[in-house]
């Protein structure tokens, strides 16, 4: 691979990290450009995930220092996470991802439509509408599986399902969202590091470049709150829903 481009990665890799670690959809920048860069959809997917595993980690331990979520509670939340993650990967030949390429904008631009019109959406927590055993069991796995399988928008969909049912506030919600997207990267690329398709070399440049790109985005995610989040993540699933449509055309 030319200097260059290999150089792009990086940029787009930074950017992506940062993205991801205060609204999700980092995907939606580094997905594209390895892409560009000559990968094949599983090459892209597989060194995506690889390098989406320190962006998300990075992110996930920098909320947990500065104590937005307790990771010793959140271990078994993570499993599920994981072990659907990595059931999205295994299934993903079989399902029919273009149909979901179809719903994902519709379903993004009514997600964007909530965080920008919802009143009250603060860092203060709501009460909940779901258990913690029940949001576990029933919206982790979907969430999960669906990261395996297709991949964009899943730190939106995790935050909206911490403020909407677990009555998480917005920073709370953000902190929460990058355990399960850490976990649900994990168990995915675990299943695709058999596939012979990562970009390893390209792919360890591009997680130290996500790696920097998360520990900025927390760090402003936490100094900011709820003013940085919401509007990030209206402009990301805005963004997501667009690039879904472009490709349909």
């Amino acid at each position: 691979m030319a200097p260059e481009i290999a150089g792009l990665l990086v940029l787009a890799a930074f950017a992506a990290g940062f993205v991801d670690s205060i609204a999700g959809g980092g995907g939606l920048i580094s997905m594209p450009a390895l892409l560009l860069a000559g990968a094949s959809p599983v090459q892209a997917l597989a060194t995506n995930k690889l390098q989406g595993c320190f962006g998300s980690g990075t992110a996930m331990l920098a909320y947990a220092r500065a104590g937005h979520v307790r990771l010793r509670e959140q271990w078994r939340m993570a499993a599920v996470s994981a072990a659907f993650g990595a059931a999205g990967a295994l299934v993903a030949r079989w399902l029919p991802a273009d149909l979901l390429r179809v719903l994902m904008p519709a379903i993004l631009i009514g997600m964007a439509l909530f965080f920008a019109l919802k009143p009250g959406l603060t860092d203060a927590d709501r009460a909940a509408r779901m258990t913690p055993g029940v949001f576990a069991l029933t919206v982790v796995p979907v969430i999960a599986a669906y990261d395996g399988f297709f991949g964009p928008g899943t730190g939106s969909f995790f935050m909206l399902g911490f403020v909407l049912l677990a009555g998480f506030g917005v920073l709370r919600a953000t902190a929460h969202t990058k355990t399960l997207n850490f976990a649900s990267n994990a168990g995915s690329f675990a299943v695709f590091a058999g596939s012979g398709g990562v970009w390893w070399a390209v792919g360890l440049m591009m997680a130290a470049a996500q790696m920097a790109g998360a520990t900025l985005g927390a760090r402003l995610a936490m100094r900011v709150g709820a003013g940085l989040i919401r509007p990030l993540l209206v402009a990301t699933c805005l963004a997501m829903a667009l690039r879904l449509v472009g490709q349909q055309l």
